[in-house]
């Protein structure tokens, strides 16, 4: 994908800081924690791996409730929230609606399944070597973090994701 030198540029000038700390991920069946969406969502458009977070557990439930509320039938599979504890070193923060508004994402375009901006920005942070990306989630009040694992040797070093406990989802 060709990104607009415009909004390269201002993503380069918002900058990136390092990121520690433990989120939280939901997965369907026996799919590992670290798989990593190639198909394009909400923040990858679909040449760009990405391993979608959120900083606390409730934001990650919202989420999950709502990725299941699309589909036709309840999914009968197992269920699972993994705690992952994460270091990445180059993580654009978009939690500020305004600097968001100034990349073209409106809370139409947040709030949209598949919102075309969302996915130019998001595909920009990870083209320009940046690790991770701190978004506000469009189904709680919370924050995502979108994590792009990158594709060459380089990203291992900058780069690390270690399960720290899980828990099953028993629904009655």
């Amino acid at each position: 994908m060709i990104y607009e030198p415009a909004l390269l540029d201002r993503l380069e000038q918002l900058g990136s800081d390092e990121w520690e700390g433990v989120v939280w991920r939901h997965m369907f069946g026996s799919y590992p924690p670290s798989r990593q969406n190639t198909g394009g969502a909400r923040w990858n458009p679909r040449e760009v791996a990405a391993i979608y977070t959120s900083l606390d557990r409730d934001t990650a439930l919202a989420e999950a409730v709502y990725r299941i509320s699309l589909e036709p039938f309840r999914p009968k599979v197992k269920r699972t929230f993994y705690r992952i504890k994460l270091r990445l070193q180059r993580v654009v923060d978009l939690t500020d609606r305004s600097v968001l508004a100034k990349l073209g994402v409106t809370q139409t375009e947040l709030a949209a399944d598949l919102s075309p901006i969302c996915r130019k920005v998001g595909g920009a942070v990870a083209w320009l070597g940046n690790d991770g990306l701190l978004v506000p989630s469009a189904r709680a009040e919370g924050t995502n973090l979108v994590i792009y694992p990158g594709d060459d040797d380089d990203s291992a070093d900058d780069y690390d994701f270690e399960v720290v406990g899980s828990e099953e989802i028993v629904e009655s």
